[in-house]
């Protein structure tokens, strides 16, 4: 009786390893198939639905394994030619943009060099009040709010609103004697506090988004009150650097995923080999 029920078991085993080896093969052709048409999120899929319900179907997950080496390298290999037919697009673009700024990078302190617009230098604005903006580089955009007087504000933040009732603001950027810096000078205080990437986005985007007509105020904020109205120059300004920082941003973006698709095959061959 002992040895009838041990052969059941057996060939129930059996019959089981054979039909989970039958789906895991479908599978398998399905992702090969799949891979071959440049399929290659289904194919992946595929691929992790083997190793997920096939665990012991250890010959097919080898083969899966390897299958999903040239799936990866395939992606990688589209990833560049992408990129390779969008950044030329992306920098002629960047360099029409650019005849409205001034380049601006000192190289015994700068990793990265900053454009801006040519009404927004320092040298144009010595012992004001206004708004700053530039962009470095990689896209990376700044709003500074820049404070002359002879009594300190000592403010952290920045609001802009109008007539209309909308607003936007930006975080608070306590003194640290960079990002946000005063000094006084022959009894005049200057301070300047700099709002960079997703710290000025909501103020940069509010620009950008309300009406052309409407006087846009800027409140130097938790501080001492202090406000001014932004000129159309200086809408401008900011408009023509956000622009500017879109294009930037996506060609960093693209010639950072090439070197990756780069490395990763790299990584992959070595693998295969």
């Amino acid at each position: 009786m002992y040895k009838q029920l041990m052969t059941v078991i057996v060939a129930i085993f059996c019959l089981t390893g054979c039909a989970e080896g039958k789906e895991a093969k479908k599978l398998f052709d399905e992702a090969r198939s799949l891979y071959e048409s440049q399929q290659f999120i289904l194919a992946k899929n595929r691929i992790d639905s083997i190793h997920t319900h096939f665990p012991r179907e250890v010959e097919i997950r080898k083969e899966a394994i390897t299958l999903m080496r040239h799936v990866e390298r395939s992606e990688s290999e589209r990833n560049i030619a992408y990129c390779d037919s969008l950044i030329p697009i992306r920098m002629s673009e960047s360099e029409i943009m650019k005849k409205g700024f001034l380049f601006e990078k000192n190289t015994d302190y700068d990793r990265l060099g900053k454009y801006i617009w040519s009404t927004m230098t320092v040298e144009r604005n010595v012992e004001r009040s206004y708004i700053r903006c530039g962009v470095n580089e990689e896209g990376e955009m700044y709003i500074a709010s820049v404070y002359f007087g002879r009594s300190p504000l000592n403010h952290t933040g920045l609001t802009f609103s109008s007539n209309d009732g909308t607003r936007a603001e930006t975080p608070a950027i306590p003194y640290d004697g960079g990002t946000n810096y005063r000094f006084q000078y022959l009894g005049n205080v200057t301070e300047v506090v700099t709002f960079r990437g997703e710290h000025c986005k909501a103020i940069a985007d509010y620009v950008m988004v309300v009406n052309e007509k409407e006087r846009i105020k800027a409140t130097y904020t938790g501080g001492n009150p202090f406000s001014l109205f932004l000129t159309d120059a200086d809408k401008k300004a900011i408009q023509a650097t956000y622009m500017l920082a879109l294009v930037l941003t996506d060609i960093d973006s693209l010639q950072r995923e090439k070197v990756r698709s780069e490395k990763k095959i790299m990584l992959i061959d070595q693998k295969l080999e």
